[in-house]
């Protein structure tokens, strides 16, 4: 006995300035749910307006099954059964990323140079990415990091300038202990910045007990002061006093 064949309709944006994302994931989802999709493009803003005007609906893509409107994508997840993202929810993701591809870097550096992999310079290579990484993260929204960093950093918060100059402190220290050059800079930047940061970070989280975003990985990331943004600046003083002590 064949299985009857299941049908949905799919209305979405397909113009020359605009491909609608969202149309392209709620397509291929319903094809690997099983389903025939008559594929609706509406090429115009005039098309697109008519049909939310005519369906009463404020965006697209619009998915319908079997006649019954299901609704954008989000919808159609959860009419499957499928989780769907709280862009406002608290995520440790970009910070899993961060440590994930550094340590991976660091491990494919050491080989490539050495031929080995468990050895402390490993462990210091991971960190000097990490420092790399987060930095271009928060050089990529200056402002926005700054605005995040101002509301907990003590030194930030008497001398707003160092806002801005934090991040490029931590890309210094991290590509100069990299490169195994300038000891005497790279390790006093690392240390102080490091120290500074992880008596904020206490202060706010442990003993004031403040709910704060972190600015580790930029003004505009969902993650929570504490743990992680501690981590980092306890890192980098651990590199700090290793480059310095020798």
């Amino acid at each position: 006995m064949t299985r009857p064949e299941k049908h949905a309709s799919l209305y979405r944006m397909v113009m020359k300035e605009h491909l609608c994302p969202f149309g392209l994931r709620s397509r291929y989802l319903l094809r690997r749910k099983g389903y025939q999709v008559d594929d609706h493009w509406l090429r115009s803003r005039e098309q697109t307006d008519a049909f939310k005007a005519r369906e009463g609906v404020q965006s697209t893509p619009q998915v319908y099954i079997e006649g019954h409107r299901i609704g954008g994508y989000d919808d159609l997840r959860r009419f499957f059964g499928l989780s769907v993202t709280d862009p406002q929810a608290t995520s440790y993701r970009p910070v899993q990323v961060v440590f994930g591809v550094a340590a991976l870097m660091a491990l494919a550096a050491h080989w490539q140079a050495f031929q080995a992999l468990l050895e402390w310079r490993v462990l210091e290579w991971f960190v000097a990415f990490s420092m790399c990484l987060l930095a271009s993260l928060k050089l990529r929204e200056p402002e926005s990091f700054a605005n995040t960093f101002l509301g907990y950093d003590l030194l930030a918060q008497r001398l707003v300038p160092y806002a801005y100059v934090y991040p490029f402190g931590e890309l210094l220290a991290g590509v100069l202990m990299i490169a195994g050059v300038l000891p005497w800079l790279s390790g006093p930047v690392a240390l102080s910045i490091g120290t500074l940061g992880a008596v904020s970070v206490f202060k706010a989280v442990y003993i004031e007990r403040r709910a704060l975003k972190c600015a580790c990985v930029g003004g505009s990331s969902r993650v929570p002061l504490g743990f992680v943004s501690l981590t980092e600046n306890l890192m980098m003083v651990g590199m700090g006093l290793r480059v310095v002590l020798g």
